[in-house]
């Protein structure tokens, strides 16, 4: 028999600010942490939150996950160590790109002054698996630990694949999330020359006016608990990971598949897995883009997976809309975010979409946030969409507390 996933601790840096409360507080008041095309982090400083020696030797990724694990962990009440055999505890940490920032100066470093002036600490602080390395040495996490690159699907995939460690048995924790800073003259010149940006800068999910993602930077991280192990040492649950469902499009690298075939199993896997009907699911934290194929192709896939009824029925935003599209931390973040709209029951809006597209007829959330009203009458469930380049697709059931 599988073992319940509790989630005891979240942590975010977003544009909206430190900490997982603004993100949906403030997304929720309808604020855009989005300027100037982009979501930039503008109030985290790291010299703030770690010493001057982890701020030299960790990549902006790297420290913003080591923020965003410090915040959930002391939410989770682990007070400096884990409660449980730190062998039986994992840490599993996304990102899509890793240490742009440093490849680049390091890159400008050789080019200008010659390759002995390159940093020894060059390809450990660029390396993808960096923030699952600095979280696991900072709270000495000894159990499974790696990180998880698919994408913009690499946030929700590492939660999902936390979630089966604790599952199945391999850990009774795991510490899981993604984090991104690609806000890089590199990043946006590559983005730019693949027509993916928006030209606006504007993001705005499923509205007719879409032009493209707004990229953004940021965290998050989650506490996974085996739900007996976290109840017994009187930990409070915020809420249960409770379904997982990945597949793949094997249609093309960067264009979603236009039915929505492949993701839609994705939803269907995670409602599967998590003993949940399509009738069940009160709330949808959409993968939402901005972009014409992903909104149009992720409303088909919704469709499909809850019947066209219910999905005309279930509120569905975006927290793109308010925060950019934070590549392979946004699964984390969106999650994070989700949990929040469950404990407070309050859906915040898709900022932005003012104009419909008459071929996407979903409750896109228009205006201001709504009450999250339980389908059943018991604990809110929600769906999270994750879909990326590569032809990933994730998508999480969450259980509200």
């Amino acid at each position: 028999m599988k073992r319940r996933v509790a989630i005891t601790g979240i942590g975010a840096v977003s544009p909206l600010g430190i900490g997982a409360r603004p993100l949906h507080e403030e997304w929720a008041r309808g604020v855009v942490g989005i300027s100037d095309g982009a979501g930039r982090c503008s109030s985290f400083e790291p010299s703030e939150f770690l010493t001057v020696k982890e701020v030299r030797r960790l990549d902006r990724f790297a420290q913003m996950a080591v923020v965003a694990a410090d915040e959930a962990l002391a939410q989770a009440g682990w007070n400096g160590s884990p409660p449980y055999d730190p062998l039986r505890v994992g840490c599993v940490v996304a990102t899509g790109i890793g240490g742009i920032a440093t490849v680049e100066a390091n890159h400008d470093l050789m080019r200008d002054r010659g390759p002995a002036r390159v940093s020894p600490l060059g390809i450990p602080m660029y390396m993808p698996n960096a923030g699952a390395a600095a979280v696991s040495m900072r709270h000495g996490l000894r159990g499974q630990m790696y990180g998880v690159v698919s994408a913009c699907s690499g946030g929700a995939h590492a939660l999902g694949s936390a979630a089966r460690m604790i599952q199945y048995g391999d850990a009774d924790a795991v510490i899981a999330g993604g984090s991104e800073a690609t806000l890089t003259e590199f990043g946006f010149a590559c983005f730019n020359a693949m027509q993916a940006l928006s030209e606006t800068g504007v993001s705005r999910p499923f509205d007719a006016r879409r032009d493209g993602f707004v990229m953004g930077e940021g965290a998050g991280i989650l506490v996974l608990e085996e739900m007996e192990a976290a109840l017994a040492r009187g930990a409070l649950v915020l809420g249960e990971l409770a379904g997982y469902g990945s597949t793949a499009d094997a249609h093309h690298l960067t264009a979603p598949e236009p039915t929505g075939v492949a993701a839609a199993r994705a939803i269907s896997l995670a409602l599967e897995d998590a003993g949940v009907g399509v009738e069940e699911v009160s709330y949808v934290n959409a993968h939402g883009t901005s972009t014409e194929l992903n909104d149009a192709a992720e409303t088909a896939a919704l469709k499909r997976a809850l019947g066209e009824e219910r999905a005309r029925a279930v509120p569905v935003s975006s927290t793109k809309s308010t925060i950019g599209h934070l590549l392979g931390a946004a699964g984390a973040v969106e999650a994070v975010a989700t949990v929040q709209v469950l404990r407070e029951r309050l859906i915040p809006p898709t900022l932005g979409y003012e104009v419909p597209d008459p071929d996407l007829d979903l409750d896109y959330v228009p205006g201001t946030a709504r009450e999250l009203v339980p389908a059943d009458g018991a604990a809110p469930v929600a769906l999270s969409n994750s879909f990326a380049f590569g032809g990933h697709n994730v998508a999480l059931v969450f259980k509200g507390p």
